[in-house]
């Protein structure tokens, strides 16, 4: 018999990017004689892929700007598959938090001679609306927001791993959360009247990624797993700048932000020639599908790549001290592999950054399941087909605080601690201690095979074939996986136990990414098949919808709402020449 420490609070907040701490502030400020908690894998903080964020934050602040052109760039960039109402909450509420993040948190962003808040140029965006602080944009907003929490009494449960969505006894609210403290290896199950899923998504299955190792989808998989929608999973984001240093470092597929193509930075080949007005007019300055598309495409000729099979950005032809100040971070971080930023060339690939896809949820963050809210990149439908550069930090930071603003009346009216479902509990304990006792194996030999299918398979470029080789191959992996032990032992700070769990999460939300895939057949933004190459019937546009029912994953489509615009229509009106 496993013994299951036990506690309760009001609220329950999983994760601590710009989603979770929001949530937790709004939900405090609300309700402030109500317990929130705050639990996260890591630190608070110190993990969570708000703090990677270089780039900066996509808001309306410019009276030559408007609210209608944000829009409009949202849902182009989108492809048209966004939840408009979604988007259009978006880019409104984007203004009132990035004052909240200047005059109530104190985050000092980068400021023009006239004292303004300096906007930059990213990729897709019509107009120059992305506000930052250098490149260290993320650090700063996660620092403030720390800080606030610390000094409002939230509850943290740190180094803490949520494992399962429990349901009370009637199956007819969420009960609470079961969780793994990791500095014990011993488990908790945390009673809450509300919950929060903000735990990130973070595409790390593939070869070349952005977020950190602990980053492994937990959140998706446990919503699966508990009966929940995911919307237009095979929407995964890469970003055509990663940086690649070689295989015997963990640095290669740290992005080189968005700002630099922005700013006029060059991609080339290795015979130093620029290629993207072959892919598109817009060329270097194109969404980030298209260009990671078209670098893909010139990769498969060996000679025109780098010595670690990728491409190359240069700013040398721009003023080297405008490099330095406006992208110090960049420079120090290229300079640390030994590339010189500023006049030399840094070799670069696509890597897998941003998930569009993710839970299906309403303007007020709930979800299908009574006491269940979600937020940030857990959540699914306000990108659509593609991510704007700058919109992920804005989406995190405006559902968040939504969705405290919203769980902490909703407590106050409906909140009531609920005996959880026993059998859910089990179940879940059973899964999680599965490995022990088994015969040992290589987790990292699986780990790599799941980074080079996914990224061979059902990464950029698809078609029929290769996602049919994926589906089959994840199964496999699967099942590898579960004849795969751990060594018997302690469990605390087990971190071979934790790289399971990670892999079980990954393969099952890879299984998703792959079911959508083989559904959408048509290209849309982020997803490209092959074999059919063209965006097809925009006035019939629909999402794709993954549910995990009796251990399998399965699909169907919804058609996408045209709530605010149609395609072939704009918000913006034109001015008349005078």
């Amino acid at each position: 018999m496993v013994e299951i420490e036990r506690s309760q609070t009001d609220i329950l907040i999983l994760g601590s990017g710009g989603a979770g701490l929001f949530a937790a502030l709004h939900a405090h400020k609300k309700a402030p004689e109500l317990d929130i908690t705050v639990g996260v894998k890591g630190l608070l903080g110190k993990s969570g892929c708000t703090r990677m964020v270089q780039g900066g934050y996509n808001v309306v602040l410019s009276p030559n700007d408007s609210i209608e052109r944000h829009f409009m760039d949202t849902i182009e960039g989108g492809k048209w598959l966004n939840n408009q109402d979604l988007a259009w909450k978006l880019v409104n509420v984007a203004i009132e938090r990035i004052h909240e993040l200047e005059n109530e948190l104190g985050c000092y962003f980068d400021r023009n001679p006239d004292g303004t808040i300096h906007q930059k140029a990213f990729a897709g965006q019509t107009f120059d609306r992305t506000v930052h602080k250098g490149s260290l944009t993320g650090i700063e907003i996660i620092n403030r927001l720390a800080e606030k929490v610390w000094a409002s009494g939230i509850i943290r449960l740190e180094e803490h791993r949520a494992i399962a969505l429990v349901p009370d006894a009637e199956n007819s609210r969420i009960a609470g959360v079961l969780m793994i403290d990791m500095r014990t290896g011993n488990f908790r199950f945390v009673k809450a009247k509300a919950v929060l899923m903000a735990t990130g998504g973070g595409p790390s299955m593939y070869k070349y990624h952005t977020p950190s190792g602990d980053k492994s989808c937990d959140g998706m998989a446990m919503a699966l797993r508990a009966g929940l929608p995911l919307i237009d999973m095979e929407m995964v984001q890469f970003h055509p700048t990663g940086l690649i240093a070689g295989n015997d470092t963990r640095i290669t597929g740290t992005i080189i932000e968005e700002g630099l193509r922005g700013a006029g930075g060059y991609l080339m080949d290795a015979h130093e020639k620029r290629f993207m007005s072959e892919y598109d007019e817009r060329e270097e300055r194109a969404t980030r599908d298209i260009v990671s598309r078209a670098m893909y495409d010139l990769m498969q000729d060996d000679s025109r790549t780098g010595p670690n099979g990728g491409l190359y950005i240069t700013m040398r032809h721009l003023d080297p001290k405008m490099v330095g100040k406006q992208f110090k971070g960049m420079v120090d971080r290229c300079r640390d592999v030994g590339f010189d930023l500023v006049s030399g060339l840094v070799e670069v690939v696509p890597t897998a950054h941003y998930m569009m896809g993710g839970v299906k949820f309403d303007l007020d963050c709930s979800t299908e399941i009574p006491a269940l809210f979600v937020a940030g990149e857990d959540s699914g439908g306000v990108h659509g087909a593609n991510r704007l550069g700058g919109n992920g930090v804005a989406n995190s930071t405006v559902f968040g605080g939504l969705a405290g603003d919203e769980m902490g009346p909703w407590v106050r009216a409906n909140g009531r601690f609920a005996d959880p479902d026993k059998t859910v509990i089990d179940e879940a304990v059973g899964r999680a201690l599965a490995p022990f006792g088994k015969p040992e194996g290589d987790i990292n030999e699986i780990r790599d095979a799941l980074f080079n299918l996914m990224w061979d398979d059902v990464g950029i470029v698809r078609d029929a074939a290769s996602l049919a080789r994926g589906n089959a191959g994840l199964d496999e992996l699967k099942a590898q996986l579960d004849a795969t032990g751990i060594a018997d032992g302690p469990r605390t700070f087990n971190l071979t136990w934790h790289d399971w769990m990670n892999l079980e999460s990954q393969i099952l939300i890879s299984q998703a990414i792959t079911g959508a895939a083989r559904a959408r057949e048509d290209s849309r933004g982020a997803h490209y098949r092959s074999d059919f190459p063209e965006t097809r019937d925009l006035e019939n546009s629909r999402n794709t919808v993954v549910r995990l029912v009796d251990g399998v994953i399965g699909t169907n489509e919804l058609p996408v709402q045209f709530t605010r615009i149609k395609p072939g229509e704009t918000l913006i009106k034109k001015v008349a020449a005078e």
